[in-house]
């Protein structure tokens, strides 16, 4: 049936599609008018709340008040019907049409009760023992209702609270329990009492505490105790959906989602939730089996219980770390997770479309007869009206539509809940964790299983497994936790296994679950994500850093659970929003709001490096490319920050701080590393005469917010060192004084240093000054050879500084290294950018060796070696770093040594330290040998 028809025409058109309509229309004829009418547009919550208002005088009592709900609810389910089945409103419109049913009669019961209960004859206004502030009741919906996509003839699932006990004014005096105990039968009996009229919603209040044994109504404090003490696992699930809807919502609101959000969401992403849901599931499936239920299509296989154990697994998991996750209707939480990459797009659209089908099909079965019924008919005249009003000409055809979309919902249910499968390999590997192994013939065949297996030193390997078995840390653990590590052990021998570096795998593995033994969440998720375990398993077995990175931010394993994030671009617009609206998200500056807010940006930042980390073990990245990646991710940082630590001054005296970060060294130049510290120095452009006072306190506050420790670790190291004057000067200079300083007593070292300064955050005023004051001081003309005593003298001193009696090359600061390459770029710019102003530009060494070459200050061929070389140098400094290792990719090092100072067999970097000595050499005039 279209919209376009007349009313009449569809009322006739559903009439055989509905006993309820049908019986309701022939007892009370007068509501066929009223329907005809009104027919064209939905019932919105406003116009409910003006018929109850229209009518208050008749809810003058008890009986008035529930004559005039259940004649609301007529009206109401009237016109969804008839609106639903002729094709006038979508599903969206029925649920938030019931959900605005239930608010609407809700209030407005409870407020006359209330009235009435309080009413200076009878109990009087129940009032706190403490302050003697008046009380109110707060009803939170639970289950749909709280979801808002309450079905047709669903009942209310709620709970009574109150915020703190006492006693009432009036003349009979009760407790406040006692009062809204009372309050809440009343509540309940206008609600769901069969009268003449019907009844307005069936009320379950079994999800309260305690159940049905515990007090109908309770205080905020016996709430917190119970969910503190006592909360239960599926009890989580049920207050996602828990939402205050009548009763003083605007202070009640906050102070419940204060009480309940650390109960069902926790800060860590809890992957223990699996095996609860699939308990919990398993006694759904047993009771639907032992009831024979399969018709069910709630609660059966394929059901909508299961798109909704889909859905707020993910919300378990990832809520308390996603606000945007807390959402309640579950196709928005679908929705979200698609957008959110956890789940694909076709799992999202097929679960979507089969929970759609499913709650229309329910809609359907409750409207024949308005029973609270979720199964399928057996009678084939009303088969018939169900394929009817589905859009199907049989019924054979709809069940086949039913029967593909409960065939999805199972599918996809049972790749996100299958328990963990083990290998066969595993049952024979685990023997090598156990105790006795060591002793006798049992070590010699455990040695002998390693070895072939692939572990060439399996004498070690023993060791290190008995060693962590007979550790402090797993002797306390708990018992489920050591049983989750009994059961991972063998897997992590089968998966280092595959690796060449088999030994050091397994050893790095060890020490990574050792780290993370006492944090159930994380080994729950290794349990449920083998392919994760596989991730860690490579980026560990290529880099010891990144496993000391892991084992310092656990956290970070969720990152190995979508591979297709490795394969994208990092797009730093994107990320910027998404980090304000995880920061906005925690919103207040009180010290917890602040602790919450270091914390995220800590989480943030240390995930995008880990997903550059990946990114580069795969070699996805090329290293200038990742430098670049991470110098933008400092930007951003430092922008975010510096936001954050003006919104947080208390005195300030302009909206927008005229205040600017400049980054030197390797963030200046765009050359950062993972670990790399932040040289930075502040500058600002303010007339204002408590200017220098408030800017020094702000640089205070960005330094605390980027070296601060808490629980989710630092930012970054920061290094103030090059401002001007150095450590005894000012920690923040306006830019005046920056441009006399470096025009009039800066040395020549801080000039090389400004060829790599660049501004990296705050105000675009102070950036365009900076620029200019940088351009002008670095194309200022200098003596040439006055320029090279200083810049060779300078570079003595560092030499003096980093002694090497190794025997082996320091990549970086040896002579023909990556500081003399440094050197050579910074004397060009300063020597001859009073010719060349375009050698100003911020563009890195291997940008300005490129200009030099094609500006003839050096032999084209000559800078083309000696930019290989700095390319080659920063590649293996970079992988010795990373790897820990001195056998990396053929690169011959020395152990310890060669990680802490990058040095190398001379012999493998011949070529290119000779490449940079000749460099030298032409440009200096001066001969020196590696």
């Amino acid at each position: 049936m279209h919209a376009d028809h007349p009313p009449e025409e569809i009322i006739e058109s559903i009439l055989p599609c509905s006993r309820y309509v049908q019986r309701l229309l022939e007892s009370e004829p007068e509501l066929l008018t009223e329907l005809r009418q009104n027919l064209k547009h939905s019932f919105s919550r406003e116009e409910m709340q003006a018929f109850l208002n229209a009518n208050a005088d008749v809810a003058n009592d008890e009986a008035g008040l529930n004559s005039i709900l259940r004649r609301l609810r007529k009206r109401v389910m009237l016109r969804l019907v008839v609106r639903d089945l002729g094709g006038l409103a979508e599903l969206a419109e029925v649920m938030v049409g019931m959900t605005d049913l239930a608010e609407t009669t809700i209030d407005f019961a409870l407020g006359r009760h209330y009235e009435w209960l309080t009413d200076p004859d009878r109990y009087g206004q129940p009032r706190s023992a403490e302050s003697g502030v008046p009380q109110g009741m707060l009803v939170i919906a639970m289950g749909k209702l709280g979801g808002g996509e309450l079905n047709v003839s669903s009942d209310v699932d709620l709970i009574f609270i109150y915020p703190e006990d006492g006693e009432t004014s009036g003349t009979r005096s009760i407790s406040n329990h006692d009062f809204f105990a009372r309050l809440g039968r009343k509540l309940i009996a206008s609600l769901n009492d069969m009268t003449s009229d019907g009844y307005v919603f069936r009320v379950d209040m079994r999800l309260r505490p305690y159940g049905e044994s515990g007090p109908l109504a309770m205080s905020f404090a016996m709430l917190e105790e119970y969910l503190v003490t006592q909360g239960r696992e599926w009890e989580r699930y049920a207050w996602i959906k828990g939402r205050v809807i009548a009763g003083p919502c605007a202070q009640g609101s906050a102070l419940v989602e204060q009480i309940t959000r650390p109960f069902v969401f926790r800060k860590y992403l809890d992957f223990g939730v699996y095996e609860s849901m699939r308990d919990l599931h398993s006694q759904i499936r047993q009771e639907v089996g032992r009831r024979e239920m399969h018709e069910n299509i709630k609660l059966g296989p394929g059901g909508i219980r299961e798109i909704e154990f889909i859905a707020q697994v993910f919300q378990l998991i990832r809520g308390g770390r996603d606000a945007d996750l807390r959402v309640r209707p579950t196709l928005a939480v679908l929705q979200l997770l698609r957008e959110k990459r956890q789940l694909s797009d076709k799992a999202a659209e097929e679960l979507s479309d089969a929970y759609c089908f499913l709650r229309n099909l329910e809609h359907r079965l409750q409207y024949l007869d308005d029973q609270q019924t979720q199964t399928l008919p057996e009678s084939p005249a009303d088969q018939a009206l169900i394929a009817v009003t589905m859009g199907f000409p049989g019924y054979d055809d709809f069940l086949r539509e039913l029967d593909s979309h409960r065939c999805n919902v199972t599918g996809h249910f049972e790749q996100i809940f299958a328990a963990p499968q083990k290998s066969q390999k595993l049952d024979t590997l685990g023997w090598l964790w156990q105790e006795q192994v060591m002793e006798g013939a049992g070590a010699q065949a455990a040695t002998a299983q390693l070895v072939t297996m692939g572990f060439s030193s399996p004498e070690r390997v023993l060791g290190c497994l008995q060693g962590f078995r007979a550790s402090a840390r797993y002797r306390q653990l708990p018992k489920t936790s050591k049983k989750q590590v009994d059961a991972l052990v063998p897997t992590l021998i089968e998966v280092a296994a595959k690796f060449p570096t088999a030994d050091i795998t397994l050893e790095r593995l060890l020490l990574l679950l050792e780290s993370i033994s006492r944090r159930a969440a994380y080994l729950a998720l290794l349990r449920e994500y083998p392919q994760a375990l596989e991730r860690v398993a490579k980026l560990v077995s290529a880099s010891q850093w990144a496993g000391e990175y892991l084992s310092q931010h656990p956290i970070l394993l969720d990152e190995l659970l979508n591979p297709a994030d490795f394969q994208s671009v990092p797009d730093w617009s994107r990320s910027s929003v998404r980090l304000t609206r995880q920061l906005s998200d925690i919103g207040g500056s009180g010290h917890d709001d602040l602790e919450q807010q270091m914390d995220v940006l800590r989480h943030f930042h240390h995930a995008e490096v880990f997903q550059l980390l990946a990114k580069d073990v795969e070699g996805l990245l090329p290293l200038e490319t990742l430098s670049d990646h991470l110098s933008d991710l400092a930007d951003l940082i430092l922008d975010t920050v510096l936001r954050l630590a003006w919104s947080g001054l208390r005195r300030k005296h302009r909206d927008a701080p005229a205040f600017g970060i400049v980054g030197y060294g390797k963030l200046g130049g765009k050359e950062l590393g993972y670990a790399s510290d932040l040289d930075i120095i502040f500058l600002y452009d303010d007339l204002h005469p408590d200017a220098p006072e408030i800017y020094a306190r702000l640089c205070q506050r960005v330094n605390s917010w980027l070296t601060s420790y808490t629980s989710a670790g630092l930012l970054y190291e920061t290094d103030l060192r090059l401002r001007p004057n150095g450590g005894s000067g000012l920690l923040v200079s306006s830019l005046d004084a920056f441009d006399q300083y470096q025009r009039n007593q800066a040395w020549v070292w801080e000039h090389q240093a400004l060829t790599r300064a660049r501004f990296v955050a705050g105000d675009a005023h102070v950036r365009e000054i900076f620029e200019h004051t940088r351009k002008a001081v670095l194309s200022q003309r200098r003596d040439l050879a006055n320029l090279a005593c200083e810049v060779l003298r300078m570079r003595q001193k560092m030499l003096d500084a980093h002694p090497n009696s190794s025997g082996l090359f320091d990549i970086k600061h040896d002579c023909g290294g990556i500081i003399d390459v440094e050197f050579i770029v910074q004397y060009l710019v300063l020597g001859y950018a009073c010719d060349y102003p375009e050698l100003t530009n911020n563009i890195g060494n291997i940008g300005l060796l490129k200009l030099a070459g094609e500006l003839g200050l050096i032999h084209v061929e000559t800078g083309e070696r000696a930019l290989r070389a700095y390319r080659e140098f920063r590649r293996v400094q970079h992988r010795l770093r990373l790897s820990g290792d001195s056998g990396l990719g053929g690169i011959p090092s020395a152990g310890n040594q060669s990680q802490q100072f990058a040095r190398v067999e001379l012999d493998y970097l011949r070529d290119n330290v000779d490449a940079v000595l000749r460099l030298w050499e032409e440009v200096f005039k001066t001969q020196r040998h590696s």
